[in-house]
């Protein structure tokens, strides 16, 4: 493949979590070979015996997952799944991808599938992988829990500093509903009149109320 490349392979001072040898490395169903999977905090590497491989940055793994399914692949292994492209494409064919995909900003896609010999090592692999993910977490998921907007402050609008919140009154807020809205309302409204109506004279029972108004 085009992108395997020889590089050192990391070490303890990137923060290598787990080492598994003796796995093969299959790159959307065609094989890369058998050779060692690095999974450390900085990236996530894979070198082969004559050390070429590749590397994968946390950020551009969207997902990934011990698959234990032999229907879709014939042994456990696991799976990678990658927002990037890799492979033997010459710059022609990518040009003409781009343009093609240009309009309908679609990400690539890339599935790697890691396959140790031992398979007892998925869930240590599985971990490994959880924990370094979780130290790259995505900016625009972060962005999303945050909450720009500002806090009322009870104290300091009773003391005449606050702002006063915007709320809707009660015929502004009927002009917001939908006409199914609106047409709920209705009656649920009659159903209250009725209730109320009919709670002086529940029973056949005749209370005070329900005499001073007959009277």
């Amino acid at each position: 493949m085009s992108f395997l490349r020889s590089f050192p392979p990391p070490g303890s001072a990137e923060g290598l979590r787990q080492q598994q040898p003796e796995t093969e490395a299959v790159l959307n169903g065609k094989g890369l070979g058998t050779g060692t999977l690095y999974i450390a905090e900085s990236r996530l590497s894979w070198l082969d015996g004559s050390g070429l491989g590749f590397s994968l940055e946390y950020p551009t793994i969207s997902l990934h997952a011990v698959s234990r399914d032999l229907n879709a692949y014939p042994r456990e292994h696991l799976y990678v799944m990658v927002n990037a492209k890799f492979g033997e494409e010459s710059k022609e064919s990518v040009a003409e991808e781009e343009e093609e995909d240009s309009d309908d900003d679609v990400e690539p896609i890339a599935e790697f599938r890691f396959v140790p010999s031992d398979k007892s090592a998925l869930e240590a692999m599985f971990t490994a992988m959880c924990e370094c993910q979780a130290l790259h977490p995505d900016p625009e998921d972060e962005d999303s829990d945050d909450y720009d907007g500002e806090e009322y402050d009870v104290e300091a609008h009773e003391q005449g500093q606050g702002d006063i919140p915007t709320f809707y009154t009660y015929e502004e807020g009927l002009s917001h509903l939908t006409a199914e809205g609106q047409a709920t309302l209705e009656r649920l409204e009659g159903m209250l009149s009725q209730s109320v109506s009919s709670q002086y004279n529940m029973a056949g029972v005749r209370t005070e109320d329900s005499i001073r108004d007959y009277e």
